[in-house]
C-alpha cells in the first residue's frame, strides 16, 4: 500500500480525506456507517461564540446535480460545545477540527480563544464567509483587507493549526488566499458554497425562506477545481480542496490540481460511507500508477 499520510501545519493526518463542516454533524451521527478512526480528520459543524437559532424553514432544497442550503449556522454556542460536545468529539478516533464563525472580529476572537484551550482539538477552520455586521453585512472573505484583518486577529490568540475557509463569491480568490497567508494562516480550504436560488414555478415563490442559499454538490466541482488550481499557484501554504467530491476520482483531481487534502461534504448525505470509499480509491489509484506516496501526486497536473 502507498503512504497516505500528509501534513497541514502542525497536523499529522493519516490520509488526506476529511469531512466538510455542516455535512457531518459532530461525527457521532456517522458511527453506525463508518469507522471514524480511518478518517484523515472530521471537521464538525460551525460554532459561534453565542447560540444561533438558524434561519426559518424551509432552508434546504435539492437542485440539479446539487443542493441549496440556508441553515444559518444553527448551533448552541462555544460554551455549550465545551461542556457537552467536546467530551464526545475528543474521542472520535480521528482529529476533530472545529469550524469557527462570527459576525464581528470580536466574535471570532472570543470563539477561537475558547477552542484554543481544548487540548484535543488540534486545529480550527475559520469560516470567513460570514457577514460582517459592522460593515453592513458584507462577508469578511470578499475583500483582501477584511479577510486579512480577521485572520490576523485570530492568529494572535489561536496557537494551533489555523485553516481559513475561502468563499468562491469573489472576483479573484487568489487575492483572498494571499491575504490569509500573509495574516498567518497555516492552510486555506476552498471552496465554500456558491450563492444560488431556486423558485417554485407553480407557487411563484422562492423555495428557500431566505430566497438565496449556498449551492453545493457535483454542480460546483468544475468551479472549485479551477479555484484550487489557481490558488495553488498563488500561495505557499497547503490547500484543502472542497466542492462536489463524490468519488476517489474526484478527490484525485483536486490533489493533481494542487490540493494537499480534500473535504467531502454533500456526498455524505447521499452515501454515508463515501469517505471510506474515497480513501480506498486513492490508495488503489496510487498502487495502479506506481506512486509510493500520496504526496507524489499533489500538484501533479500535466499541462
Amino acid at each position: 500500500m502507498a503512504k497516505l499520510n500528509i501534513e497541514i501545519g502542525a497536523l499529522q493526518l493519516a490520509n488526506p480525506v476529511m469531512t466538510a463542516s455542516g455535512t457531518f454533524g459532530y461525527g457521532t451521527e456517522y458511527q453506525d456507517f463508518i469507522d471514524l478512526s480511518k478518517l484523515g480528520a472530521a471537521i464538525v459543524k460551525g460554532t459561534t461564540i453565542k447560540p444561533r437559532e438558524g434561519n426559518p424553514y424551509p432552508r434546504m432544497a435539492e437542485t440539479p446535480s446539487g443542493m441549496l442550503n440556508a441553515v444559518g449556522l444553527q448551533n448552541k454556542g462555544a460554551e455549550y460545545f465545551v461542556r457537552n460536545i467536546y467530551p464526545t468529539v475528543r474521542t472520535l478516533g480521528c482529529p476533530a477540527i472545529v469550524n469557527v464563525s462570527g459576525s464581528t472580529i470580536e466574535d471570532y476572537i472570543a470563539a477561537a480563544e475558547i477552542i484554543d484551550t481544548l487540548h484535543d482539538i488540534p486545529a480550527i477552520e475559520l469560516n470567513i464567509s460570514c457577514p460582517n455586521v459592522k460593515q453592513g453585512g458584507m462577508a469578511f472573505g470578499v475583500k483582501p483587507e477584511s479577510a486579512e484583518a480577521v485572520v490576523s486577529a485570530v492568529r494572535k490568540v489561536y496557537h494551533k493549526t489555523l485553516i481559513v475557509k475561502l468563499s468562491p463569491n469573489v472576483t479573484d480568490i487568489t487575492e483572498i488566499a494571499r491575504a490569509a497567508e500573509h495574516a498567518g494562516a497555516d492552510a486555506v480550504s476552498l471552496i465554500t458554497t456558491l450563492l444560488g436560488m431556486a423558485i417554485d414555478a407553480e407557487t411563484r415563490k422562492p423555495v428557500l425562506s431566505t430566497v438565496t442559499g449556498g449551492l453545493s454538490g457535483p454542480a460546483v466541482k468544475p468551479i472549485a477545481l479551477r479555484m484550487v488550481w489557481q490558488t495553488a499557484k498563488a500561495v505557499n501554504i497547503p490547500i484543502i480542496g472542497i466542492g462536489g467530491i463524490c468519488s476517489a476520482t474526484d478527490a484525485i483531481e483536486f490533489l493533481l490540481a494542487g490540493a494537499t487534502a480534500v473535504e467531502i461534504g454533500t456526498a455524505n448525505f447521499i452515501d454515508p460511507s463515501v469517505t471510506m470509499k474515497v480513501i480506498d480509491g486513492i490508495n488503489d489509484y496510487l498502487d495502479r500508477h506506481g506512486f509510493k506516496s500520496v504526496t507524489d501526486i499533489i500538484g501533479g497536473l500535466i499541462s
